[in-house]
C-alpha cells in the first residue's frame, strides 16, 4: 500500500474541521461550511487520482511529470488550501511529494515551467517541515551568473528542448505565475535580495513586452501581437491572463511591504481587475478568448478559477472595495461550484495549450484543480460571500 493511499484513507477517517484564523491573508469565515466541504472533496479526489491519468484527454505525459508545471500548479493550490484549513494531512501529502522529487526542479532549470514546483517546496517550513533548498539555490544562482538577455520574441525551438527559443527568459505570460513567486519566496527565506530583484527586473521586461495597454491584458507571447480571431477581436487567452493575475498575489505576498516596487505591481493588479469585471459572461465565467465574452463562448473553468482567486484576494486584502467586484466573484464562484461533479472532479477545464481552444464538460486537469483550490481558499475567507 503506497503512502498516498494510506494518506487518503486517513483523510476519509479524520474530521479535519479545525479552521485556521491566520491562514495566508485573511481569517477564515466559519459561515462557509459548504465551501470547506467542496474544497476538501475536490482535493481528496485529485490526490486519489495521481497515479493513473487515463482520465486526462490530452498530454497525459505532461500531467504525469511529477516535477513539471502541471502538477506544480495543483500543489500550489493545495498548499494554500492546506494552510487556510489547517489540514495537516494535505500538508503531509505535499511534504511526501517534495521528498519523492528529492527537492529537485525540472531538468530545464532555466525554464520557468520547471521552477514552479519550488513554490510548493519553499512553503513547507510554514508547517514545521525541514526542507532542502540547496538545489533551488544552485539553479537560480546559475541563472544569475548567466544573466540571460536574449530577445523575448517567440520562435519555435526546433531542438525540442522547449516550446520557444526565448524561454531562458519569461517570454510567455504563463511564466509570470510559474517563476516570480518562487524567486521572491527564496529571497524571503534566505535574505538574499538578489533573487527578488532579478524577479522584478525580468517581470518588468515581460510586462513591457506582452502587456496590451489598451485592455490591460497580456498577449500569451509575441506570436499573438497581430492576430485576431474570427470575431475580429484581439486574442487574449483566459488561462494565460489567469496565470498572470493569480501570480500577482503570490508574488506580492513574498515581497516586503515597504519594497519600492510594490506599488507598481499593485497598479498592474488593479488595472487587470478592472478589465476582468467588464468582460465576465452573464453566467459568471470568462471566455477562453477573453474579448469574446458576448459571443456565446463555451464554459471554461481554469482561467475563471485563477481570475476568481485574484479578485477574491483583492477583496480580502482591502485592495478592491467596490461592490461590483464582490458581485463578480459571487457569480464566478457559483459557476465554479456547479462545475465540480459529485465525485469531486472539476469539469470544463481547457486542456494543455497556449491559446483559446475548445473544451468539453468531461475535460479536467491538475492545474484546474489547483486554480479551484486557490479560489476556494479566498472564498472561505471572504465575509458575506452570499
Amino acid at each position: 500500500m503506497n503512502k498516498l493511499f494510506t494518506l487518503l484513507c486517513l483523510i476519509l477517517l479524520t474530521s479535519c474541521t479545525q479552521l485556521s484564523d491566520t491562514a495566508n491573508t485573511a481569517p477564515t469565515n466559519l459561515q462557509h461550511p459548504e465551501i470547506k466541504a467542496l474544497g476538501d472533496r475536490l482535493a481528496d479526489w485529485q490526490l486519489a487520482h495521481m497515479d493513473d491519468f487515463s482520465y486526462i484527454r490530452t498530454f497525459q505525459d505532461h500531467t504525469a511529470w511529477s516535477k513539471g508545471w502541471v502538477q506544480a500548479a495543483f500543489y500550489i493550490g493545495l498548499n494554500r488550501w492546506a494552510s487556510r484549513t489547517n489540514n495537516t494531512l494535505y500538508q503531509q501529502a505535499m511534504y511526501e511529494k517534495a521528498q519523492a522529487n528529492q527537492w529537485e526542479l525540472g531538468p530545464l532549470y532555466w525554464h520557468a515551467d520547471d521552477q514552479a514546483v519550488a513554490q510548493m517546496y519553499l512553503a513547507l517550513p510554514t508547517y514545521g517541515f525541514n526542507i532542502d533548498s540547496v538545489k533551488i539555490q544552485q539553479a537560480f544562482d546559475k541563472i544569475l551568473s548567466v544573466a540571460p538577455d536574449n530577445s523575448l520574441e517567440f520562435f519555435q525551438d526546433k531542438s525540442g528542448k522547449s516550446e520557444g527559443t526565448c524561454q531562458w527568459r519569461w517570454c510567455w505570460c504563463d511564466a509570470l505565475f510559474m517563476a516570480p513567486p518562487a524567486w521572491a519566496a527564496l529571497s524571503q527565506q534566505t535574505g538574499d535580495e538578489r533573487y527578488l530583484e532579478y524577479a522584478i527586473k525580468e517581470y518588468r521586461a515581460t510586462r513591457e513586452y506582452l502587456l496590451d495597454k489598451e485592455h490591460s491584458l497580456f498577449y500569451r507571447d509575441s506570436r499573438f501581437f497581430d492576430r485576431v480571431n474570427p470575431n475580429g477581436n484581439k486574442i487574449f487567452w483566459s488561462r494565460g491572463n489567469g496565470w498572470v493575475f493569480a501570480g500577482l498575489p503570490l508574488l506580492l505576498e513574498n515581497m516586503p511591504v515597504e519594497h519600492p516596487a510594490r506599488e507598481e505591481f499593485l497598479a498592474l493588479y488593479r488595472a487587470m481587475a478592472k478589465t476582468f469585471i467588464g468582460i465576465q459572461t452573464a453566467e459568471g465565467y470568462y471566455s477562453s478568448s477573453l474579448l469574446d465574452f458576448d459571443n456565446n463562448p463555451p464554459k471554461e473553468t481554469s482561467g475563471t478559477a485563477f481570475i476568481t482567486f485574484g479578485l477574491a484576494w483583492g477583496l480580502n486584502n482591502g485592495i478592491l472595495q467596490a461592490e461590483e467586484y464582490k458581485q463578480s466573484v459571487q457569480r464566478s464562484w457559483a459557476l465554479l461550484s456547479s462545475s465540480v461533479n459529485n465525485e469531486g472532479m472539476l469539469t470544463w477545464v481547457q486542456q494543455v495549450g497556449f491559446a483559446p481552444d475548445s473544451v468539453l464538460e468531461s475535460d479536467t486537469q491538475l492545474y484546474g484543480s489547483g486554480a479551484f483550490l486557490l479560489a476556494a481558499s479566498e472564498m472561505l475567507a471572504l465575509k458575506n460571500a452570499y
